[in-house]
């Protein structure tokens, strides 16, 4: 847990910020010039810091959380002087009610380095490639729950790479749970939240087999769950038991793939990231469905979403006239990404576990070449919870 904030000047959250006492402040109409003596400068808008003003009613102490309307911000509401205190700290007076805030020096320079945005705190996306990454970024799983420092690089790697590897983990079915849990709320789905995939060759084609994960058959890539409308964000699959020969554990990093595609085949690209297809769940007690883009881009900061399953991939959801050229980049993008170029291939044995970006890196799974028993536990959380928990450990280790 990070440290409280200088306690003789709260700030609108719970960090702690190193005092970075400020050079200047000027008024010019709206905005509060903010500089410090290194040349950062902040331009703070009036409505702005006034909702922030923890010591003028802007912001609870017991929640940090803003307590103004946003109704009640009108253009009534006004700098109107503004000065740096003895110390550094930046104090405003407002009117028309006369208010006086005092802001901590520390937390507006993080504003002024951009420190309160998404991607703060975390490792930069690092896109790869068979040659790049010839294998799983991999840690000692035995030691991920007591060592601190293993488990923020094993997050870390998670975060950058979409993909790491424990190795050594305790074959107890409930180790899955322990670690993903640590970071966050598990996802819970039709599933479960921890689910089993039972791999029995001498099970083949009986009524056991109620998915094609529960059978020797090749899995080429995919993404889990493109039928929701936001699907699962990290997965996690825990080997307890591996007897059968082959089934190696394939991944590729599909924002290497989009990116390719993107620069080799404009117009397949165009196609996967313009036009829709129907994905669907459908079973007796479930019906899930969802329209999207094989490649959605979402927004702006948005992750990046593969809808590529195709054992739930339905319907085309587009003219016509659109339809072989759907097919065709489709084919493409899924030619490429179980190509050697980005693809990497892993024996999966008991005592692995491989966590991945559900939404980024495409996974699948060799064939059987003979009979024996394969047991994964698995489970999904959200890319909310595995960021929270990246963001909380950086800043502590930055602090300490």
């Amino acid at each position: 847990m990070c440290t409280l904030a200088t306690p003789q000047l709260p700030t609108p959250d719970y960090y702690y910020y190193r005092w970075s006492a400020v050079a200047s402040v000027a008024v010019d109409d709206r905005f509060a010039t903010i500089r410090w003596a290194d040349g950062v400068e902040l331009q703070a808008f009036d409505l702005w810091l006034r909702e922030n003003a923890v010591d003028a009613g802007g912001v609870d102490l017991a929640t940090r959380e803003h307590l103004i309307d946003p109704a009640d911000l009108d253009d009534s509401i006004r700098i109107t002087a503004a000065k740096v205190t003895g110390d550094g700290a930046v104090e405003v007076r407002f009117a028309p009610d006369d208010a006086v805030a005092t802001y901590h020096p520390g937390w507006l320079r993080h504003v002024a380095e951009g420190n309160f945005r998404t991607e703060s705190w975390l490792p930069e996306l690092e896109p790869w490639t068979a040659a790049s990454l010839p294998a799983p970024p991999t840690h000692d799983g035995a030691s991920i729950l007591k060592d601190d420092a293993i488990f923020q690089a094993w997050l870390s790697d998670l975060v950058r790479f979409g993909l790491v590897r424990l190795e050594n983990c305790p074959l107890d079915e409930n180790f899955t749970f322990d670690l993903v849990s640590r970071l966050g709320a598990i996802r819970d789905t039709n599933f479960g939240l921890v689910w089993d995939v039972r791999a029995d060759i001498d099970l083949a084609g009986t009524a056991e087999t109620n998915s094609t994960a529960n059978t020797n058959l090749r899995l080429g890539p995919h993404t889990d769950l493109p039928t929701r409308e936001t699907p699962p964000g990290f997965q996690f699959l825990h080997c307890i038991k591996n007897e059968a020969t082959g089934g190696n554990s394939t991944m590729a990093d599909g924002a290497a793939v989009v990116a390719a595609l993107e620069a080799e085949h404009p117009e397949h690209y165009e196609a996967l990231t313009t036009l829709n297809w129907v994905f669907s769940n459908r079973g007796p007690g479930i019906d899930h469905r969802w329209t999207g883009p094989f490649i959605d881009l979402g927004v702006d900061g948005a992750p990046l979403t593969l809808r590529a399953f195709y054992p739930v991939r339905g319907f085309p959801d587009m003219d016509p006239h659109d339809m072989p050229r759907a097919y065709a980049a489709m084919r493409c993008f899924s030619q490429m990404a179980d190509s050697d170029r980005f693809k990497l291939s892993s024996p999966f044995s008991p005592g692995d576990l491989v966590g991945f970006d559900n939404r980024r890196i495409l996974h699948g799974r060799d064939g059987f070449e003979s009979g024996g028993h394969r047991h994964l536990r698995g489970t999904y959380i959200d890319h909310d919870e595995v960021r929270s928990a990246m963001r909380v450990v950086n800043r502590r280790l930055a602090h300490t």
